[in-house]
């Protein structure tokens, strides 16, 4: 099934949410195409990690999707970022040492834009983070707006206890969500939205869990494109002059 396939469908089946509308334009898309470094001494660490510009949509600067986390915080775990199996897609963004405040942000323009939607695959595991929030600023982090107050990914695990694993053939529409980023996203020249952990990491037994991930694929930013002024106005004189010759 198409990117653009699953979008649609996701549209359809997602709850809880406002959702895009299918014939919206891509602005800009993350499905990780190729794997992170691996092996020994290679994973990359630290406090943060990003994938750069979409490999979709508008590849202008400052377009990336990160993970940011508080290493200090963290003890003697160093946070590392992998790339497992996607949501029907080959790789995915996946980190650990997770403490509250930490998330993963997606920066980008609206600029030409209106009605713009954020939608995101999303998964955990049974230690990762149990609730998340979704923010957004348009000032370049001065002032953040809720955009989603809670939500509790689903755990990645077989069923019954689980809506299946994430795999590279099979897309799962449970684990996919959309919401609108309202008005004052409209032509908005810089946009961050994050999906933020609202708790730590923990066991079964409430203790503290590095090694607990939270995986993402699939974010999409979709809009409808305005059409530039000096457009509009040729519409118009299109529009009379057709109006003359009914005459």
């Amino acid at each position: 099934m198409s990117v653009m396939t699953r979008r649609s469908l996701a549209a359809i089946v997602a709850s809880g949410v406002c959702v895009a509308s299918a014939s919206a334009d891509l602005v800009v898309g993350w499905t990780i195409p190729t794997a992170f470094p691996s092996g020994a001494g290679n994973v990359p660490i630290g406090t943060s990690y990003s994938v750069g510009i979409g490999d979709q949509g508008a590849a202008a600067a400052g377009t990336n999707l990160s993970s940011v986390h508080q290493l200090a915080s963290s003890g003697a775990n160093n946070t590392s970022y992998t790339s497992p199996a996607g949501n029907g897609s080959q790789y995915a963004f996946s980190s650990n040492v997770w403490k509250a405040g930490d998330y993963y942000q997606a920066s980008f323009s609206g600029t030409g834009y209106s009605d713009l939607s954020f939608g995101w695959d999303f998964t955990r595991s049974p230690t990762g983070p149990a609730t998340w929030t979704v923010i957004m600023s348009v000032d370049g982090g001065s002032n953040w707006s809720t955009l989603l107050a809670t939500f509790t990914p689903i755990v990645n695990s077989a069923t019954p206890t689980g809506a299946g694993t994430w795999n590279t053939t099979t897309y799962n529409a449970a684990y996919t969500s959309s919401i609108a980023l309202g008005a004052v996203a409209d032509n908005a020249g810089s946009i961050l939205v994050r999906v933020q952990a609202t708790v730590d990491s923990v066991n079964s037994t409430g203790v503290y869990q590095a090694g607990g991930t939270a995986r993402i694929d699939n974010v999409f930013i979709n809009g409808t494109a305005v059409p530039a002024p000096g457009a509009i106005a040729l519409l118009g004189v299109a529009g009379l002059a057709g109006l003359r010759r009914r005459r």
